[in-house]
């Protein structure tokens, strides 16, 4: 396992000396190291937050769960040996059946609460590593061939249905793990060793080659994503993960030996060794800034502007707290009150809101990649902060109430029935918070989209394929269609008055991304930096005359 690993590791070093940018090296050495020392699960938890860059950009992404599973297998044997002192066989038994059952019940309650801790981390993961011992402990005796023909095929099928029925949208681990888990253990009960579907050539091999393949898919699709850009990657990373996988098996993991390769044995070096050597190299990697000094002068420049933008944030903790809602608040000089109340996109104006001399008591109340309608659900985290906004109206009285249409798309169901169904919903709900809002305020203002896109994204910029200083208003304009649609539908518009940041952001028809000497004004494709916003995100003044 670990040698596979490592060589994979010490390819994506080598070869990413020559084809990444320093900035995506340093990240690919911090993410091999983890993985190398098995805390990768904690690594990508820890950067996991609403402006982490996308999956695909990870190389080493897939090896949180190897990291999982080296974590369990290191203390569960320790907590075992420790028990079977304390206790009989007997109740050792029932204590892991316990186990099991708390694990599962915590993975729920923490999917809810914080869902990319439960994705990541080995207490809500638990439970399903447990599987297996609560089959082979609390064995099942089945007599009836049918029954066990059943079982297998039943077991196939809710894991195969699990491909199929989640998606992105899909809140996880949580009750839904709960289907391919069930799977697994139908499978194992029922002892068919032997059918059609697990006992052919070919599926045997992918078994045999199962690990090997697991550790090369991810790369390649990360290459697609990076280097080749067509949806249709996959007919060629496909089998090719299969040819790399089954290469690594036969060259490295099938070895058996104290040595890394058989061939040449890896300069002659022990698995051991050329992990530490590996992980050495990673750490090099990290702390040199991806080996930086190989970068121009007019380069290095460039990369310190894409480092400080990706920072780049000003939105403050929390300073008030009214029943459950976390808001910040900027005390005005009267007793009239506006409320600013959406996602990151009624956030980033906050720098600018907060700077300007205004009579208002300013209160924001938000969550990151949240949309204020009740169907909304981000799966990583509560949307609640927002979605309960009627405690704050029913405290407060509101001379005004701001509110961003941006997130009227975020999360939705892939398939198309159930995405027309969402979206036929969220115009619903959104209507009736209009209504409410209208009700609790004297005016009302709905901020529609900014200028977004692939070319706003300062990182893209070192990439060589989106270097835009500029992006047509027509190119733009594109990514909100859906929203247009959905602004046409909503019943609750009359006395609303509508802001649309791309007539004053953008001119002559050009969107711009960043100044000549590539200062950017965005942080990531789609949220713009506090100096940018105070300088030319003048839209919300009129706001405040």
């Amino acid at each position: 396992m670990v040698p596979a690993l490592t060589f994979l590791c010490f390819v994506l070093l080598i070869w990413g000396y020559f084809f990444l940018h320093p900035l995506d090296y340093k990240d690919l050495g911090k993410h091999s190291l983890a993985s190398l020392t098995f805390i990768s699960n904690f690594v990508y938890w820890k950067e996991s937050n609403y402006f982490d860059t996308s999956s695909l950009e990870k190389w080493l992404l897939h090896t949180w769960s190897l990291s999982v599973e080296w974590q369990f297998y290191l203390i569960y044997p320790v907590v075992l040996l420790l028990c079977k002192r304390l206790l009989s066989s007997f109740r050792l038994k029932f204590l892991i059946l316990i186990a099991f059952i708390f694990c599962f019940f915590f993975s729920i309650v923490i999917t809810y609460k914080s869902s990319s801790a439960a994705y990541y981390l080995l207490p809500t993961r638990a439970w399903q590593m447990l599987v297996g011992g609560i089959v082979f402990l609390f064995p099942l005796t089945i007599a009836s061939k049918s029954l066990k023909e059943f079982l297998h095929w039943a077991g196939i099928g809710f894991i195969v249905a699990s491909f199929f029925i989640f998606d992105s949208s899909t809140p996880w681990p949580g009750f839904a793990a709960l289907i391919p888990i069930l799977g697994v253990y139908l499978v194992l009960v029922s002892e068919k060793n032997h059918s059609f579907f697990i006992d052919n050539k070919i599926v045997q091999k992918l078994g045999t080659w199962s690990y090997s393949i697991y550790l090369w898919h991810w790369p390649i699709a990360v290459y697609g994503y990076l280097f080749v850009g067509s949806k249709y990657w996959y007919i060629v990373g496909l089998p090719l993960s299969i040819v790399l996988g089954a290469l690594s098996y036969r060259f490295i993991e099938s070895k058996r030996s104290n040595n890394f390769l058989s061939v040449k044995h890896f300069l002659r070096l022990s698995a051991l060794k050329t992990g530490i050597i590996v992980a050495l190299l990673s750490t090099l990697v990290f702390i040199s800034d991806g080996i930086s000094k190989r970068l121009s002068y007019e380069e290095t420049a460039i990369a310190q502007e894409v480092k400080a933008a990706e920072g780049d944030w000003e939105y403050p903790q929390p300073n008030l707290y009214i029943e459950d809602l976390k808001i910040r608040f900027v005390e005005g000089s009267s007793e009239k009150n506006i409320l600013f109340i959406g996602a990151s996109h009624i956030e980033q104006l906050y720098p600018y809101v907060s700077n300007i001399d205004t009579e208002y008591n300013i209160y924001f109340l938000s969550a990151g990649g949240c949309f204020v309608t009740p169907s909304a659900k981000n799966p990583k985290w509560s949307c609640e902060n927002i979605q309960n906004y009627i405690h704050l109206l029913s405290r407060v009285n509101f001379q005004k109430i701001v509110t961003s249409f941006y997130s009227f798309n975020s999360y939705l169901p892939t398939a198309e029935l159930a995405r027309t169904e969402e979206v036929e919903k969220r115009v619903n709900e959104f209507d009736s918070f209009l209504k409410t809002i209208k009700s609790h305020s004297d005016e009302v203002y709905l901020i529609l989209g900014e200028p977004k896109g692939a070319a706003f994204r300062p990182r893209n910029a070192i990439r060589g394929d989106s270097t835009l200083a500029a992006v047509s208003v027509e190119r733009v304009l594109e990514n909100y269609k859906l929203h247009e649609r959905a602004l046409s539908s909503l019943t609750e518009l009359a006395g609303v008055n509508i802001i649309d940041p791309i007539t004053s952001l953008c001119s002559d028809g050009k969107c711009r991304t960043r100044t000549e000497d590539f200062k950017f004004y965005y942080k990531d494709a789609n949220h713009m930096r506090p100096w940018y916003v105070k300088k030319h995100a003048v839209y919300p003044k009129q706001i405040f005359d």
